[in-house]
Protein backbone atom coordinates (compact mmCIF):
# COMPACT_ATOMS: atom_id res chain seq x y z
CA UNK A 1 0.00 0.00 0.00
CA UNK A 2 1.54 3.46 -1.13
CA UNK A 3 2.24 5.80 1.66
CA UNK A 4 0.82 8.87 2.31
CA UNK A 5 3.52 11.03 4.19
CA UNK A 6 4.40 13.64 2.14
CA UNK A 7 7.74 13.21 0.19
CA UNK A 8 10.23 15.77 0.74
CA UNK A 9 10.76 18.27 -2.27
CA UNK A 10 12.36 16.65 -4.88
CA UNK A 11 12.48 13.14 -3.66
CA UNK A 12 11.48 12.08 -6.87
CA UNK A 13 14.24 10.99 -9.26
CA UNK A 14 15.61 13.59 -11.54
CA UNK A 15 14.86 11.44 -14.29
CA UNK A 16 11.50 11.05 -13.24
CA UNK A 17 10.63 14.69 -12.79
CA UNK A 18 9.62 15.45 -16.52
CA UNK A 19 7.43 12.85 -16.52
CA UNK A 20 5.62 13.54 -13.90
CA UNK A 21 5.09 17.03 -14.96
CA UNK A 22 3.63 15.61 -18.50
CA UNK A 23 1.50 13.45 -16.78
CA UNK A 24 0.15 16.07 -14.84
CA UNK A 25 -0.02 18.53 -17.38
CA UNK A 26 -2.24 15.91 -19.78
CA UNK A 27 -4.33 15.15 -16.86
CA UNK A 28 -4.87 18.97 -16.29
CA UNK A 29 -5.52 19.79 -20.57
CA UNK A 30 -7.92 17.24 -20.53
CA UNK A 31 -10.30 18.47 -17.76
CA UNK A 32 -10.01 22.06 -18.37
CA UNK A 33 -10.24 21.04 -22.26
CA UNK A 34 -14.17 19.87 -21.63
CA UNK A 35 -15.17 23.28 -20.63
CA UNK A 36 -15.33 24.52 -23.72
CA UNK A 37 -14.48 22.03 -26.26
CA UNK A 38 -17.67 20.78 -26.61
CA UNK A 39 -19.29 23.86 -27.48
CA UNK A 40 -17.89 23.75 -31.14
CA UNK A 41 -20.27 20.06 -31.29
CA UNK A 42 -23.77 22.22 -30.17
CA UNK A 43 -25.13 22.16 -33.63
CA UNK A 44 -24.19 18.64 -34.51
CA UNK A 45 -25.54 17.82 -30.85
CA UNK A 46 -28.73 19.85 -31.22
CA UNK A 47 -29.85 17.93 -34.52
CA UNK A 48 -28.82 14.79 -33.42
CA UNK A 49 -30.24 14.35 -29.51
CA UNK A 50 -33.25 17.45 -30.41
CA UNK A 51 -32.06 19.53 -27.23
CA UNK A 52 -33.80 22.55 -26.75
CA UNK A 53 -31.66 26.05 -26.01
CA UNK A 54 -32.19 25.50 -22.32
CA UNK A 55 -30.84 21.73 -22.55
CA UNK A 56 -27.74 22.94 -24.32
CA UNK A 57 -26.92 25.45 -22.03
CA UNK A 58 -27.41 22.39 -19.10
CA UNK A 59 -25.12 19.82 -21.54
CA UNK A 60 -22.38 22.82 -21.10
CA UNK A 61 -23.04 24.04 -17.36
CA UNK A 62 -23.82 21.16 -15.75
CA UNK A 63 -19.71 20.08 -16.33
CA UNK A 64 -18.59 23.80 -15.34
CA UNK A 65 -21.35 24.15 -12.39
CA UNK A 66 -20.65 20.83 -10.84
CA UNK A 67 -16.75 21.25 -11.65
CA UNK A 68 -16.78 24.69 -9.68
CA UNK A 69 -18.92 23.87 -6.82
CA UNK A 70 -16.16 20.78 -5.75
CA UNK A 71 -13.59 22.05 -6.54
CA UNK A 72 -12.70 23.49 -2.77
CA UNK A 73 -13.35 20.28 -0.96
CA UNK A 74 -12.18 17.78 -4.01
CA UNK A 75 -8.82 19.79 -3.52
CA UNK A 76 -8.98 19.38 0.38
CA UNK A 77 -9.61 16.00 0.31
CA UNK A 78 -6.61 14.85 -2.09
CA UNK A 79 -4.37 17.11 0.02
CA UNK A 80 -5.53 15.28 3.36
CA UNK A 81 -5.74 11.49 1.91
CA UNK A 82 -3.41 11.61 -1.19
CA UNK A 83 -3.12 13.65 -4.36
CA UNK A 84 -1.55 10.58 -6.29
CA UNK A 85 -5.20 8.88 -5.13
CA UNK A 86 -7.28 11.76 -6.19
CA UNK A 87 -5.81 12.07 -9.34
CA UNK A 88 -6.78 7.96 -10.26
CA UNK A 89 -10.38 8.41 -8.98
CA UNK A 90 -10.84 11.88 -10.72
CA UNK A 91 -9.40 10.28 -14.15
CA UNK A 92 -11.34 7.05 -13.67
CA UNK A 93 -14.73 9.23 -13.03
CA UNK A 94 -13.74 11.27 -16.24
CA UNK A 95 -12.85 8.12 -18.67
CA UNK A 96 -16.01 6.36 -17.74
CA UNK A 97 -18.63 9.27 -17.49
CA UNK A 98 -17.43 10.43 -20.78
CA UNK A 99 -17.63 6.91 -22.20
CA UNK A 100 -20.94 6.53 -21.04
CA UNK A 101 -21.87 9.89 -22.85
CA UNK A 102 -20.80 8.58 -26.15
CA UNK A 103 -23.47 6.10 -26.03
CA UNK A 104 -26.65 8.19 -25.36
CA UNK A 105 -28.86 10.63 -27.16
CA UNK A 106 -30.83 11.46 -24.18
CA UNK A 107 -30.19 15.18 -23.52
CA UNK A 108 -31.35 14.55 -19.68
CA UNK A 109 -28.88 11.52 -19.94
CA UNK A 110 -26.19 13.66 -21.35
CA UNK A 111 -26.96 16.59 -18.93
CA UNK A 112 -26.02 14.21 -16.09
CA UNK A 113 -23.61 12.39 -17.27
CA UNK A 114 -21.58 15.87 -17.82
CA UNK A 115 -22.04 16.30 -14.32
CA UNK A 116 -20.47 13.73 -13.26
CA UNK A 117 -17.38 14.42 -15.45
CA UNK A 118 -17.60 17.70 -13.39
CA UNK A 119 -16.61 15.50 -10.25
CA UNK A 120 -13.76 13.89 -11.87
CA UNK A 121 -12.41 17.11 -13.09
CA UNK A 122 -12.85 18.54 -9.57
CA UNK A 123 -10.72 15.95 -7.97
CA UNK A 124 -8.25 16.33 -11.16
CA UNK A 125 -7.34 19.84 -10.94
CA UNK A 126 -6.29 20.58 -7.46
CA UNK A 127 -4.10 17.04 -7.40
CA UNK A 128 -2.11 17.73 -10.46
CA UNK A 129 -0.61 21.41 -9.12
CA UNK A 130 -0.46 19.87 -5.52
CA UNK A 131 1.70 17.06 -7.07
CA UNK A 132 4.02 19.45 -8.82
CA UNK A 133 4.83 21.34 -5.65
CA UNK A 134 5.48 18.65 -3.40
CA UNK A 135 7.19 16.71 -5.63
CA UNK A 136 9.41 18.86 -7.44
CA UNK A 137 12.47 20.64 -5.88
CA UNK A 138 12.84 24.19 -5.57
CA UNK A 139 15.21 25.18 -8.63
CA UNK A 140 12.99 22.82 -11.23
CA UNK A 141 9.45 24.31 -9.43
CA UNK A 142 9.11 27.68 -10.59
CA UNK A 143 9.46 26.16 -14.32
CA UNK A 144 7.46 23.20 -13.79
CA UNK A 145 3.99 25.85 -11.78
CA UNK A 146 4.74 28.05 -15.32
CA UNK A 147 4.03 25.03 -17.42
CA UNK A 148 0.76 24.43 -15.32
CA UNK A 149 0.03 27.66 -15.63
CA UNK A 150 0.61 27.60 -19.55
CA UNK A 151 -1.52 24.58 -19.89
CA UNK A 152 -4.53 25.52 -17.73
CA UNK A 153 -4.89 28.82 -20.18
CA UNK A 154 -4.17 27.11 -23.44
CA UNK A 155 -6.42 24.00 -23.08
CA UNK A 156 -9.66 25.90 -23.85
CA UNK A 157 -8.51 27.26 -26.90
CA UNK A 158 -6.58 23.96 -27.67
CA UNK A 159 -9.79 22.12 -27.26
CA UNK A 160 -12.12 24.04 -29.37
CA UNK A 161 -9.02 23.17 -32.29
CA UNK A 162 -9.29 19.36 -31.28
CA UNK A 163 -13.25 18.94 -31.33
CA UNK A 164 -13.54 21.19 -34.73
CA UNK A 165 -10.96 18.97 -36.52
CA UNK A 166 -12.89 15.96 -35.18
CA UNK A 167 -16.28 16.76 -36.10
CA UNK A 168 -14.52 17.42 -39.92
CA UNK A 169 -14.96 13.59 -39.96
CA UNK A 170 -16.79 12.09 -37.22
CA UNK A 171 -19.97 12.99 -34.84
CA UNK A 172 -19.87 15.07 -31.67
CA UNK A 173 -19.74 11.60 -29.47
CA UNK A 174 -16.16 11.71 -30.97
CA UNK A 175 -15.77 14.12 -28.74
CA UNK A 176 -16.37 12.17 -25.17
CA UNK A 177 -14.27 9.20 -27.08
CA UNK A 178 -10.93 11.79 -27.01
CA UNK A 179 -11.49 12.34 -23.66
CA UNK A 180 -11.24 8.73 -22.89
CA UNK A 181 -8.52 8.40 -24.75
CA UNK A 182 -6.83 11.28 -22.79
CA UNK A 183 -7.85 10.68 -19.24
CA UNK A 184 -6.68 6.63 -20.24
CA UNK A 185 -3.50 7.56 -20.99
CA UNK A 186 -2.85 10.05 -18.06
CA UNK A 187 -4.19 7.29 -15.38
CA UNK A 188 -1.72 5.08 -16.71
CA UNK A 189 0.82 7.64 -16.53
CA UNK A 190 -0.34 8.17 -13.24
CA UNK A 191 0.25 4.69 -11.59
CA UNK A 192 3.32 3.90 -13.45
CA UNK A 193 5.40 7.92 -12.80
CA UNK A 194 3.80 9.87 -10.17
CA UNK A 195 4.34 9.57 -6.36
CA UNK A 196 2.34 9.57 -3.66
CA UNK A 197 2.07 13.03 -1.51
CA UNK A 198 -0.49 13.99 1.41
CA UNK A 199 -0.26 15.88 4.05
CA UNK A 200 -2.97 13.59 6.85
CA UNK A 201 -2.58 16.28 9.70
CA UNK A 202 -4.60 18.97 7.44
CA UNK A 203 -7.32 19.78 9.35
CA UNK A 204 -11.04 17.98 9.17
CA UNK A 205 -12.80 18.79 5.61
CA UNK A 206 -15.51 21.41 6.16
CA UNK A 207 -18.39 19.25 4.99
CA UNK A 208 -21.66 21.91 6.27
CA UNK A 209 -19.66 24.84 4.38
CA UNK A 210 -19.32 22.88 1.18
CA UNK A 211 -22.92 21.60 1.35
CA UNK A 212 -23.79 25.07 1.70
CA UNK A 213 -21.78 26.30 -1.18
CA UNK A 214 -22.73 23.47 -3.62
CA UNK A 215 -26.69 24.00 -2.64
CA UNK A 216 -26.69 27.93 -3.40
CA UNK A 217 -25.26 27.77 -6.22
CA UNK A 218 -26.85 24.92 -7.81
CA UNK A 219 -30.11 26.89 -6.85
CA UNK A 220 -28.69 29.72 -8.16
CA UNK A 221 -27.72 28.33 -11.35
CA UNK A 222 -30.51 26.42 -12.35
CA UNK A 223 -33.17 28.98 -11.83
CA UNK A 224 -30.94 31.62 -14.12
CA UNK A 225 -30.76 28.39 -16.62
CA UNK A 226 -34.55 27.40 -16.80
CA UNK A 227 -35.60 31.19 -16.38
CA UNK A 228 -36.21 31.54 -20.48
CA UNK A 229 -38.73 28.28 -20.57
CA UNK A 230 -40.42 29.10 -17.30
CA UNK A 231 -40.21 33.37 -17.19
CA UNK A 232 -38.40 35.87 -15.12
CA UNK A 233 -40.94 36.74 -13.66
CA UNK A 234 -42.61 33.28 -12.71
CA UNK A 235 -42.59 32.55 -8.41
CA UNK A 236 -40.54 29.23 -9.07
CA UNK A 237 -37.37 31.23 -11.22
CA UNK A 238 -37.69 34.61 -8.56
CA UNK A 239 -37.61 31.55 -5.45
CA UNK A 240 -34.97 29.70 -7.06
CA UNK A 241 -32.95 32.53 -7.48
CA UNK A 242 -33.86 34.04 -3.99
CA UNK A 243 -32.86 30.33 -2.29
CA UNK A 244 -30.05 30.61 -3.91
CA UNK A 245 -28.58 34.05 -2.77
CA UNK A 246 -29.82 33.34 0.82
CA UNK A 247 -28.13 30.05 0.86
CA UNK A 248 -24.77 31.35 -0.17
CA UNK A 249 -25.24 34.29 2.24
CA UNK A 250 -25.73 31.58 4.98
CA UNK A 251 -22.43 29.96 3.89
CA UNK A 252 -20.79 33.45 4.64
CA UNK A 253 -22.27 33.28 7.99
CA UNK A 254 -20.67 29.67 8.78
CA UNK A 255 -17.75 30.44 7.77
CA UNK A 256 -17.10 33.01 9.75
CA UNK A 257 -17.79 31.07 12.25
CA UNK A 258 -15.62 28.50 11.66
CA UNK A 259 -11.24 28.23 12.78
CA UNK A 260 -10.47 26.46 9.54
CA UNK A 261 -13.28 27.62 6.83
CA UNK A 262 -13.41 26.19 3.35
CA UNK A 263 -12.82 29.70 2.30
CA UNK A 264 -12.93 32.51 4.65
CA UNK A 265 -14.79 35.35 3.76
CA UNK A 266 -12.69 38.05 5.66
CA UNK A 267 -9.80 37.61 3.16
CA UNK A 268 -11.95 40.01 0.73
CA UNK A 269 -11.69 42.72 3.06
CA UNK A 270 -8.06 43.27 1.41
CA UNK A 271 -9.21 45.31 -1.61
CA UNK A 272 -6.36 43.77 -4.06
CA UNK A 273 -7.44 40.03 -3.35
CA UNK A 274 -11.10 40.89 -3.87
CA UNK A 275 -10.25 43.19 -6.89
CA UNK A 276 -8.27 40.34 -8.56
CA UNK A 277 -11.13 37.71 -7.52
CA UNK A 278 -13.97 40.36 -8.98
CA UNK A 279 -11.64 40.53 -11.66
CA UNK A 280 -11.05 36.95 -12.45
CA UNK A 281 -14.73 35.25 -12.36
CA UNK A 282 -15.75 38.27 -14.33
CA UNK A 283 -13.05 37.84 -17.62
CA UNK A 284 -14.25 34.28 -17.54
CA UNK A 285 -17.86 35.10 -17.45
CA UNK A 286 -17.46 37.00 -20.45
CA UNK A 287 -15.46 34.57 -21.70
CA UNK A 288 -17.15 30.99 -21.57
CA UNK A 289 -20.54 32.69 -22.47
CA UNK A 290 -19.14 34.30 -25.50
CA UNK A 291 -17.75 30.83 -26.61
CA UNK A 292 -21.30 29.46 -25.69
CA UNK A 293 -22.86 32.26 -28.22
CA UNK A 294 -20.09 32.26 -30.71
CA UNK A 295 -19.65 28.96 -31.90
CA UNK A 296 -23.68 28.55 -32.52
CA UNK A 297 -23.42 31.52 -34.47
CA UNK A 298 -20.41 30.76 -36.48
CA UNK A 299 -21.99 27.30 -37.65
CA UNK A 300 -25.30 28.10 -37.65
CA UNK A 301 -26.14 31.63 -39.03
CA UNK A 302 -23.12 32.00 -40.76
CA UNK A 303 -23.02 28.16 -41.97
CA UNK A 304 -19.31 27.92 -41.34
CA UNK A 305 -18.16 23.92 -40.57
CA UNK A 306 -16.83 22.69 -37.27
CA UNK A 307 -13.08 23.47 -38.28
CA UNK A 308 -14.07 26.23 -39.95
CA UNK A 309 -15.43 27.96 -36.52
CA UNK A 310 -12.96 27.18 -34.22
CA UNK A 311 -9.95 28.71 -36.56
CA UNK A 312 -12.04 31.24 -36.66
CA UNK A 313 -11.20 32.69 -32.81
CA UNK A 314 -7.46 32.63 -33.35
CA UNK A 315 -7.53 36.45 -33.84
CA UNK A 316 -7.90 35.84 -30.12
CA UNK A 317 -5.55 33.34 -29.22
CA UNK A 318 -3.07 35.55 -31.59
CA UNK A 319 -3.42 38.60 -29.83
CA UNK A 320 -3.95 37.39 -25.95
CA UNK A 321 -1.07 35.18 -26.15
CA UNK A 322 1.96 38.58 -26.96
CA UNK A 323 0.04 40.64 -25.15
CA UNK A 324 0.21 38.63 -22.06
CA UNK A 325 3.98 37.76 -22.21
CA UNK A 326 4.47 41.85 -22.26
CA UNK A 327 1.97 42.60 -19.76
CA UNK A 328 4.26 42.46 -16.67
CA UNK A 329 6.90 45.24 -18.56
CA UNK A 330 3.68 46.91 -18.72
CA UNK A 331 2.76 46.66 -15.19
CA UNK A 332 6.34 47.22 -14.16
CA UNK A 333 6.46 50.47 -15.99
CA UNK A 334 2.58 51.77 -15.44
CA UNK A 335 1.77 50.37 -12.32
CA UNK A 336 -0.82 47.77 -11.52
CA UNK A 337 -4.27 49.51 -12.04
CA UNK A 338 -3.56 51.19 -15.57
CA UNK A 339 -2.94 48.27 -17.42
CA UNK A 340 -5.61 45.95 -15.79
CA UNK A 341 -8.17 48.69 -15.93
CA UNK A 342 -7.42 49.16 -19.61
CA UNK A 343 -7.42 45.52 -20.17
CA UNK A 344 -11.31 45.22 -18.82
CA UNK A 345 -12.40 48.22 -21.10
CA UNK A 346 -11.09 46.26 -24.26
CA UNK A 347 -12.85 43.00 -23.16
CA UNK A 348 -15.91 45.33 -22.97
CA UNK A 349 -15.07 47.23 -26.44
CA UNK A 350 -14.61 43.68 -28.33
CA UNK A 351 -17.70 42.42 -27.00
CA UNK A 352 -19.46 45.75 -28.12
CA UNK A 353 -18.12 45.55 -31.38
CA UNK A 354 -19.66 41.81 -31.59
CA UNK A 355 -22.71 42.42 -30.55
CA UNK A 356 -23.21 44.37 -33.82
CA UNK A 357 -22.69 41.06 -35.78
CA UNK A 358 -25.83 39.61 -38.38
CA UNK A 359 -26.00 36.96 -40.79
CA UNK A 360 -24.56 38.89 -43.43
CA UNK A 361 -21.98 40.22 -41.24
CA UNK A 362 -17.89 39.27 -42.99
CA UNK A 363 -15.44 37.61 -41.10
CA UNK A 364 -13.18 41.05 -41.08
CA UNK A 365 -16.02 42.23 -38.73
CA UNK A 366 -15.83 39.23 -36.70
CA UNK A 367 -12.20 39.50 -35.97
CA UNK A 368 -12.16 43.22 -35.55
CA UNK A 369 -14.28 42.13 -32.54
CA UNK A 370 -11.86 39.12 -31.47
CA UNK A 371 -8.82 41.21 -31.77
CA UNK A 372 -9.71 43.53 -28.88
CA UNK A 373 -11.31 40.83 -26.56
CA UNK A 374 -7.86 38.89 -26.33
CA UNK A 375 -5.50 41.21 -25.94
CA UNK A 376 -8.07 42.44 -22.99
CA UNK A 377 -7.92 39.05 -21.87
CA UNK A 378 -3.93 38.76 -21.83
CA UNK A 379 -3.78 42.44 -20.52
CA UNK A 380 -6.14 41.70 -17.31
CA UNK A 381 -5.27 38.37 -16.51
CA UNK A 382 -2.03 38.75 -15.22
CA UNK A 383 -2.53 41.55 -12.92
CA UNK A 384 -6.03 39.96 -11.71
CA UNK A 385 -3.99 36.55 -10.71
CA UNK A 386 -0.89 38.51 -9.27
CA UNK A 387 -3.37 40.54 -6.84
CA UNK A 388 -4.71 37.77 -5.66
CA UNK A 389 -1.44 35.81 -4.64
CA UNK A 390 0.28 38.87 -3.87
CA UNK A 391 -2.12 39.97 -1.02
CA UNK A 392 -1.46 36.49 0.75
CA UNK A 393 1.70 35.89 2.56
CA UNK A 394 3.64 32.78 1.73
CA UNK A 395 1.73 30.62 4.11
CA UNK A 396 -1.19 31.38 2.37
CA UNK A 397 -0.38 30.67 -1.45
CA UNK A 398 -2.20 27.59 -1.26
CA UNK A 399 -5.80 29.69 -0.40
CA UNK A 400 -5.05 32.16 -2.69
CA UNK A 401 -4.47 29.80 -6.11
CA UNK A 402 -7.30 27.78 -4.96
CA UNK A 403 -8.91 31.28 -4.99
CA UNK A 404 -7.83 31.73 -8.55
CA UNK A 405 -9.16 28.73 -9.85
CA UNK A 406 -12.38 28.63 -8.11
CA UNK A 407 -12.88 31.97 -9.81
CA UNK A 408 -12.64 30.66 -13.44
CA UNK A 409 -14.75 28.01 -12.97
CA UNK A 410 -17.23 29.61 -11.33
CA UNK A 411 -16.75 32.63 -13.70
CA UNK A 412 -17.41 29.82 -16.81
CA UNK A 413 -20.71 28.82 -14.97
CA UNK A 414 -22.19 31.60 -14.31
CA UNK A 415 -21.20 32.79 -17.87
CA UNK A 416 -22.86 30.22 -19.61
CA UNK A 417 -25.87 30.46 -17.79
CA UNK A 418 -26.91 33.76 -17.42
CA UNK A 419 -25.91 34.42 -21.36
CA UNK A 420 -26.98 31.27 -22.58
CA UNK A 421 -30.49 32.30 -20.85
CA UNK A 422 -30.30 35.67 -22.28
CA UNK A 423 -29.57 34.56 -25.63
CA UNK A 424 -32.70 31.63 -24.88
CA UNK A 425 -35.22 33.99 -23.80
CA UNK A 426 -34.88 36.54 -26.61
CA UNK A 427 -34.43 33.86 -28.95
CA UNK A 428 -38.38 32.78 -28.05
CA UNK A 429 -39.41 35.80 -27.30
CA UNK A 430 -39.00 37.58 -31.17
CA UNK A 431 -39.85 34.40 -33.15
CA UNK A 432 -43.16 35.11 -34.13
CA UNK A 433 -44.86 32.18 -36.08
CA UNK A 434 -48.47 32.83 -36.47
CA UNK A 435 -49.91 30.10 -38.53
CA UNK A 436 -47.69 27.10 -37.80
CA UNK A 437 -48.80 23.72 -36.10
CA UNK A 438 -48.30 24.07 -32.13
CA UNK A 439 -45.79 21.15 -31.93
CA UNK A 440 -43.87 22.53 -35.23
CA UNK A 441 -44.12 26.07 -33.11
CA UNK A 442 -42.53 24.50 -30.26
CA UNK A 443 -39.94 22.62 -32.17
CA UNK A 444 -38.50 25.58 -34.25
CA UNK A 445 -39.24 27.84 -30.86
CA UNK A 446 -36.74 25.30 -28.37
CA UNK A 447 -33.80 25.66 -30.65
CA UNK A 448 -32.33 27.37 -34.09
CA UNK A 449 -30.57 23.74 -35.18
CA UNK A 450 -34.29 21.91 -34.61
CA UNK A 451 -35.55 25.28 -37.08
CA UNK A 452 -33.63 24.57 -39.58
CA UNK A 453 -34.79 21.57 -39.88
CA UNK A 454 -38.28 22.85 -40.22
CA UNK A 455 -36.46 24.82 -43.14
CA UNK A 456 -38.01 27.72 -45.20
CA UNK A 457 -39.27 30.44 -44.00
CA UNK A 458 -39.11 29.76 -40.75
CA UNK A 459 -35.41 29.07 -40.25
CA UNK A 460 -35.12 32.84 -41.92
CA UNK A 461 -37.26 33.65 -38.94
CA UNK A 462 -35.44 31.76 -36.40
CA UNK A 463 -32.54 32.62 -37.53
CA UNK A 464 -33.33 36.89 -36.94
CA UNK A 465 -34.43 35.94 -33.36
CA UNK A 466 -31.31 34.35 -33.33
CA UNK A 467 -28.74 37.18 -33.82
CA UNK A 468 -31.32 39.51 -32.12
CA UNK A 469 -30.45 37.07 -28.66
CA UNK A 470 -26.56 37.28 -29.46
CA UNK A 471 -26.95 40.83 -29.45
CA UNK A 472 -28.26 40.98 -26.10
CA UNK A 473 -25.83 38.20 -24.67
CA UNK A 474 -23.22 40.12 -26.26
CA UNK A 475 -24.14 42.96 -24.81
CA UNK A 476 -24.50 41.72 -21.23
CA UNK A 477 -21.37 40.39 -21.30
CA UNK A 478 -19.71 43.92 -22.04
CA UNK A 479 -21.82 45.35 -19.73
CA UNK A 480 -20.12 42.38 -16.89
CA UNK A 481 -16.39 43.48 -18.17
CA UNK A 482 -16.89 47.32 -18.01
CA UNK A 483 -18.17 46.55 -14.41
CA UNK A 484 -15.18 44.78 -13.63
CA UNK A 485 -12.94 47.57 -14.94
CA UNK A 486 -15.45 49.86 -12.50
CA UNK A 487 -15.15 47.84 -9.69
CA UNK A 488 -11.27 47.32 -9.91
CA UNK A 489 -10.27 50.93 -10.51
CA UNK A 490 -12.59 51.75 -7.59
CA UNK A 491 -11.05 48.82 -4.88
CA UNK A 492 -7.39 50.30 -5.74
CA UNK A 493 -7.99 54.00 -5.81
CA UNK A 494 -9.10 53.11 -2.42
CA UNK A 495 -7.24 50.41 -1.24
CA UNK A 496 -4.70 51.00 1.76
CA UNK A 497 -1.03 50.63 0.88
CA UNK A 498 0.00 46.95 -0.33
CA UNK A 499 1.42 45.04 2.32
CA UNK A 500 5.06 43.21 1.52
CA UNK A 501 5.80 39.93 2.95
CA UNK A 502 9.56 38.82 3.41
CA UNK A 503 10.78 36.78 0.46
CA UNK A 504 7.01 37.36 -1.35
CA UNK A 505 8.61 38.44 -4.39
CA UNK A 506 7.06 35.40 -6.20
CA UNK A 507 4.06 35.18 -4.74
CA UNK A 508 2.42 35.63 -8.10
CA UNK A 509 2.94 31.76 -8.83
CA UNK A 510 0.56 29.67 -7.46
CA UNK A 511 0.83 26.74 -4.71
CA UNK A 512 -1.24 23.63 -4.37
CA UNK A 513 -4.45 24.26 -4.52
CA UNK A 514 -7.39 23.62 -2.45
CA UNK A 515 -5.08 23.34 0.62
CA UNK A 516 -6.74 24.96 3.83
CA UNK A 517 -4.70 27.30 6.17
CA UNK A 518 -3.86 26.08 9.62
CA UNK A 519 -4.34 29.17 11.14
CA UNK A 520 -7.32 31.79 10.83
CA UNK A 521 -7.09 33.80 7.56
CA UNK A 522 -4.51 36.21 7.21
CA UNK A 523 -5.49 39.88 8.34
Amino acid sequence: MPSLRAPAAGSAPAARHNLILVVTCLALGTVVAAMASLNVALPDLARETHATQTQLSWIIDSYSLVFASLLLPAGALGDRFGRRRALLAGLAIFGAGSGAASLTTDPATLIALRGVLGVGAALVMPATLSTITSTFPGAQRTRAVSVWAGVAGAAALVGLFATGALLEGWSWRSVFLLNVALALVALVGTLLFVPESAEPRQPRLDVGGALLSVGGLVALVYSVIEAPTRGWADPATLGGIGLGLVVLAGFVLFELRRTNPLLDPRLFRDHHFAAGSLSIMLQFFVFFGFVFVMMQYLQLVRGDSALMSATAMLPMALTMVPVSRATPHLVARFGLRGPWVAGLVAVGAGMGLLSRLDASSPYWFVASGLVPLGAGMGLAMTPGTTAITDALPRSLQNVGSAMNDLARELGGALGIAVLGSLLSATYRDHLSLPGLPDRVAEAARSSLAAAHTVGGPVADRATTAFVDGMHVALLGAAGAALLAAVAVAVLLRFAPPARRFDDESEAAGPAAAGRQPEQPAYR
